[in-house]
């Protein structure tokens, strides 16, 4: 592995730096880094795998070790990094309405309570 300078914070890793294996194998290049800055949130790393086109990669925060100024080194060694999973649409956005808390079952602390209290 090269030398990959100082660590540094999420918030400084650019496109095209590299990103490694624990075992030190090069897995390709930085395509975007995921986060909340506002939120001081790192949510994990988009890497490209290959030099065409359809070899992204995504990684998530928990799985990468180190990151410094010329590079990323991952947790996982460059076999676990193969089966890593395609970036996807973002699974996290949820949207709720007051149609969807109307009605329903009580849940059984509210059944509970209500026992309790003699409302049932």
């Amino acid at each position: 592995m090269e030398d990959l300078g100082e660590p540094t914070s999420y918030l400084a890793v650019g496109k095209g730096v590299p990103v490694y294996s624990s075992d030190g194998k090069k897995l390709g290049r930085v395509v975007r880094v995921l986060s909340a800055p506002k939120l001081d949130m790192f949510d994990g790393v988009i890497f490209d795998t290959t030099a065409g086109p359809g070899g992204h990669r995504f990684v998530d925060a928990p799985e990468v070790a180190d990151i410094h100024e010329r590079g990323i080194v991952l947790k996982i060694d460059a076999e676990q990094a193969a089966s890593l999973p395609a970036p996807g649409a973002n699974p996290g956005a949820v949207s709720v309405n007051p149609a969807d808390l109307v009605g329903g079952r009580p849940g059984f602390f509210r059944r509970a309570w209500d026992a309790i209290s003699g409302k049932r």
